[in-house]
């Protein structure tokens, strides 16, 4: 708010207007069903996980995300080939339907296979449906035509909040950021990967991102496709009714909680959530992020996180896709590099995973940027998980990050810090 003041006192006849399209966080309406709506799922009682050992459980409870979950399979999975590869298995196993959420698609070849993969599952009956957001796909936008094949064969493709059709009730600052990819509402792939080649390819590339996707299978999949199957009535404008049931039995060894953010929550369940995990940390928290612009709160808990001796990592790009939240994170970064974190910044190929490691208990992944876009502006969603293979491998993924990264932040130039307090004050408008 305070940089919006700024803008506004300098800037009014600019920044008016611009705020009152993208300066609104949440959604506000007559109709409660804009707040997204978790389904009652029938059978998920019997995996609710009841301990309340786990601080986080009860703070997500409490502002209305569904309980965790016992006996969900997790795999961590961070090549981008054999990403693909998963992504095209899945798609070719299902048997009933296939919902994919996105926030960049582009034509490519990369695409161009799982298109023909989607296609093919179309013509055979099975319902696909794929949600694009637009700002994200702007090209895929105006390229429309390129889905004709698969709308032809009876899939759907939809832009999240065409501000073209519905300009009076668009947010083009809310933007859909989550990456849902559901088959048959039974098995789920996430993360931060996006469907282009940038993010996933038959073949390796030196100019792919470093990224991960997931898998999960398990009860704690029908909460995701409680998130699709709101955002696509929201978007389509259309209210389907769905019953959903468990009725596979689940042996996984992972505790999972999936988790919602953005203006379709009514409260900052995520947020709260992240300073709890900051804050009761008593060995360490390893964050990976493309982006770090976080706001005061979560700052000052990073910083007292390495006044108590928790070995506080931040594995970030040395240089970013986006030169100005570049220069914006560099104060932040400085200043936590300066009370002892250990910042870490990545070399080669973008960096645009998003992840974190809490002590030996587990951690988060999932589409959540740690910037003021992602926490308070964006649609995302993550997943928390606890086992001790999920530690295991996240802890060997980051350490092989460390790897190829530069310890610490370098003094700046004169120039340069002050470029970097100006950007500091306007950092939670990027």
């Amino acid at each position: 708010m305070t940089s919006w003041i700024f803008a506004i006192f300098f800037l009014p006849h600019i920044a008016v207007p611009l705020y009152f399209i993208i300066g609104i966080r949440k959604r506000k309406s007559k109709n409660e069903k804009d707040f997204l709506h978790f389904h009652d799922v029938h059978g998920y009682e019997q995996y609710v996980f009841r301990e309340k050992t786990h601080g986080i459980i009860g703070i997500l409870e409490k502002n209305g995300i569904p309980p965790a979950t016992r006996k969900n399979s997790f795999e961590l999975i961070t090549d981008n080939t054999e990403a693909f590869e998963r992504m095209l298995k899945e798609i070719d196993a299902a048997q009933e339907s296939i919902d994919m959420c996105t926030y960049v698609f582009k034509f490519d070849k990369s695409t161009e296979l799982i298109l023909s993969a989607l296609i093919q599952k179309a013509k055979e009956g099975i319902k696909v449906r794929l949600l694009i957001d637009l700002i994200g796909s702007l090209g895929a936008n105006f390229q429309r035509g390129g889905f004709k094949e698969l709308k032809d064969a009876g899939g759907e493709v939809e832009f999240f909040i065409p501000f073209f059709k519905r300009p009076l009730q668009s947010y083009i600052n809310l933007r859909e950021h989550r990456k849902i990819y559901l088959f048959d509402k039974k098995r789920l792939l996430s993360g931060g990967m996006n469907l282009s080649d940038e993010y996933m390819g038959k073949d390796e590339s030196t100019e792919r991102w470093d990224d991960l996707m997931y898998y999960l299978e398990g009860p704690e999949v029908t909460i995701f496709y409680s998130i699709f199957h709101n955002d696509w009535g929201y978007t389509t404008q259309t209210e389907e009714e769905v019953t959903l049931s468990i009725e596979d039995s689940f042996e996984g060894d992972c505790i999972a909680q999936a988790v919602p953010s953005g203006p379709d929550m009514e409260r900052d369940a995520l947020y709260e959530a992240l300073l709890h995990i900051i804050y009761t940390a008593k060995k360490r928290i390893w964050i990976v992020t493309p982006y770090f612009v976080p706001d005061e709160n979560i700052m000052q808990a990073l910083i007292i996180a390495v006044h108590r001796d928790v070995d506080v990592k931040l594995i970030t790009p040395k240089v970013s896709n986006h030169q100005l939240a570049d220069m914006a994170r560099s104060s932040y970064m400085r200043e936590l590099d300066a009370v002892g974190g250990d910042v870490q910044l990545h070399n080669g190929a973008m960096l645009h995973a998003k992840a974190i490691l809490v002590d030996d208990i587990g951690g988060m992944v999932g589409s959540l940027n740690l910037d003021n876009r992602s926490l308070f502006l964006n649609y995302e969603v993550v997943t928390f998980i606890s086992s001790a293979s999920f530690v295991v491998s996240i802890e060997s993924w980051m350490q092989e990050l460390i790897k190829n990264a530069s310890k610490g932040m370098e003094s700046p130039s004169k120039m340069r810090e002050a470029s970097e307090n100006i950007m500091k004050v306007f950092a939670p408008m990027i």
